[in-house]
């Protein structure tokens, strides 16, 4: 099987390189140009010609595209580049899928709902995003899906990693040097980490090799549910129990009214998994443990 992987080097490109080797030739690209067995190619996402002629160059029975434009806020301004990314250039993914007959495996968003309520959204919800980025993701998933082709679209919520930035290693850089940290506590998600993203994506794809029946899109995150406020009591307990020095006496709850952003933000992030896991018959983690991994390779370096 040869893939083509787009977003080598962000947080999930970078676990699917791993998750992926054992199905076969992985061309992992970025967004720069790279010497490869099919002739130098990039996977420049604001580049739609480039991209296609990237496919065809490769020619993969399945492409995976880990990147994206994901910067929430800036989506409200920038917002031709995030529609290229988002959502045109799944469309040009998906079309050349569907001329190979080859699987798209893409990552999604639960911003494609509107927040409200507290019920975990499941795949057949109405949709309404609250924010451009929300916005441009959806028309990606709809984009992916008018192809016609073979697809397993993943959304998910919260993602982070133990290589590159993220909410728990800002709480902890923060708690070194404040007393008082203030932390939003009224939206409701789940902590998802690359490593499952990419692992659940490659379980997934070898048994939809064999059942092009199983294509549609999937919620994938872990079990359990968190808020901000938790999130960052979890961190910070633990990296006490493992022996950090921090200054934070108090983290305290604030309303996400507190702490006005560009773009609005889902109050209700949570996700019914019950799809994927029937489908797959997979058991999802809890997200504890996913975050106490990520956490014991951070306070290691």
């Amino acid at each position: 099987m040869r893939i083509l992987l787009l977003g080598k080097n962000g947080q999930v490109g970078w676990e699917l390189q791993r998750a992926l080797s054992a199905f076969g030739e992985v061309v992992a690209l970025d967004r720069h140009r790279a010497t490869t067995p099919y002739g130098d190619l990039a996977g420049d996402l604001t580049d739609l010609d480039g991209l296609r002629a990237a496919i065809r160059a490769v020619s993969p029975q399945v492409i995976v595209n880990a990147a994206a434009y994901t910067a929430v806020d800036k989506a409200e301004s920038e917002r031709e580049m995030a529609h290229t990314v988002n959502a045109l250039a799944s469309q040009s993914m998906a079309e050349e899928a569907k001329r190979l007959d080859a699987w798209l495996v893409h990552y999604s968003t639960d911003y494609v709902f509107d927040g409200t309520g507290s019920t975990p959204w499941k795949e057949s919800d109405n949709v309404a995003p609250v924010n451009y980025y929300g916005a441009t993701k959806l028309e990606g998933e709809r984009l992916i899906q008018a192809s016609g082709c073979k697809h397993l679209i993943f959304r998910t919520s919260w993602v982070y990693a133990a290589r590159g930035n993220n909410f728990a290693k800002t709480m902890l850089r923060l708690a070194k040097d404040r007393t008082t940290l203030n932390v939003i506590a009224d939206q409701v998600g789940v902590p998802t980490g690359a490593e499952l993203l990419a692992d659940v994506a490659a379980a997934a794809l070898q048994q939809a090799w064999h059942k092009p029946e199983l294509s549609g899109i999937y919620h994938l995150v872990p079990s359990g549910e968190t808020t901000w406020h938790e999130y960052a009591s979890y961190v910070i307990q633990f990296a006490r129990a493992h022996g950090e020095t921090l200054a934070v006496e108090a983290v305290n709850p604030i309303p996400t009214r507190e702490y006005p952003t560009p773009a609005s933000r889902p109050l209700n992030s949570r996700l019914d998994t019950a799809k994927l896991r029937q489908a797959f018959a997979l058991h999802l983690p809890d997200w504890q443990g996913g975050v106490t991994r990520m956490l014991m390779e951070a306070l290691d370096k």
